[in-house]
């Protein structure tokens, strides 16, 4: 698979050109704060904690705006350091180097705004939102269109980034639009149809537009009770067919359809299968599993020993669903 840099959840990355900054940070590795910044830029921290893996090394430089002015901010300053961007909503489905990243890391989770409107059954939230969370409070106001999403471990950046999905439907089913932020600070309101959704994944994927926020249409006029419950059914499904007590990063590959990663990967032989502390789960054979000394190295390697087993049985060549990042 070789190195990689991509954004679902939940990241992008973005090389920008060198320009003469108008702010040098101090020589020291010590945090600081940008001018008309909140929020401090802060050096060397450590991304295992940050990412459901945990797993990885540290970013160069890592912020939390906790709005889109500080997001503006630190972009701008990235851009005038020539730092590559990685935006880094849950941490989910990602799988980061044991080196570490170079440049700016941009945690989105201190933006977690969400206003309804009730008049006309739609919720807008910003990009820090789990998508979890946001799927429990449109069922509680019995709005129907986001059930599925009860057991998604994402973002609402990360969920519009890489159009993710279950149950047959998708983040682009009750999308309205999304508000993105350009490297030079330049925001847009970007529709659904602008945005070239397939199959987990979007025109935003691996661009250089950072997701601030977004706006949903549901359908109104459901029961709660009953809204709530097939909520609830639809995350007792995934905690009985998928491996929620260890580190995961989720799916791991994509489905090659007509077929599922996780029967290939089955009757290929490799359940259980470990390399290090990464193991193909027992369960759902599209996890791997973080057993508790895993590196990352050891996920990736245990990766490409899947990819390599399924190919030469089936001649299929599994392509991540996973974003990597950083050397391996």
């Amino acid at each position: 698979m070789g190195q990689t840099s991509a954004l679902r959840d939940d990241a992008s990355s973005v090389e920008f050109p060198l320009e003469s900054p108008e702010f040098t940070p101090p020589a020291a590795k010590t945090p600081f704060y940008l001018p008309g910044s909140g929020c401090p830029i802060k050096p060397q921290v450590s991304l295992a904690g940050l990412t459901s893996y945990r797993v990885g090394g540290p970013a160069q430089w890592y912020v939390a705006p906790r709005c889109p002015e500080d997001l503006q901010i630190s972009l701008e300053w990235a851009k005038s350091e020539g730092l590559p961007v990685i935006v880094l909503g849950a941490g989910s489905n990602l799988l980061v180097s044991d080196r570490g990243l170079p440049g700016l890391v941009v945690g989105t989770r201190h933006l977690r705004h969400i206003r309804f409107d009730p008049e006309i059954a739609q919720v807008q939230a910003g990009a820090g939102v789990p998508i979890a969370q946001l799927a429990r409070l449109v069922a509680q106001r019995g709005w129907q269109g986001l059930e599925w999403a009860v057991g998604i471990p994402g973002t609402v950046g990360g969920a519009i980034v890489m159009n993710a999905g279950a149950h047959e439907s998708c983040i682009a089913d009750v999308l309205v639009d999304v508000d993105v932020l350009s490297p030079a600070g330049n925001a847009a309101r970007l529709g659904v149809s602008e945005l070239g959704y397939r199959y987990r994944t979007s025109r935003l994927q691996g661009g250089d537009r950072v997701v601030t926020q977004a706006t949903f249409q549901l359908q109104p006029g459901g029961d709660p009770q009953r809204v709530m419950a097939t909520t609830e059914a639809h995350l007792e499904r995934r905690r009985t067919t998928q491996p929620y007590h260890l580190p995961s990063c989720g799916s791991v590959f994509r489905n090659p359809e007509p077929y599922k990663a996780a029967w290939l990967i089955e009757q290929t032989g490799l359940k259980g299968y470990q390399i290090g502390g990464a193991q193909v789960s027992q369960l759902h054979a599209n996890f791997i599993l973080n057993c508790g000394k895993a590196t990352a190295s050891d996920i990736y390697q245990l990766m490409r020993y899947v990819q390599q087993q399924v190919e030469q049985r089936w001649s299929i060549r599994l392509e991540p669903e996973v974003k990597i990042l950083g050397e391996f």
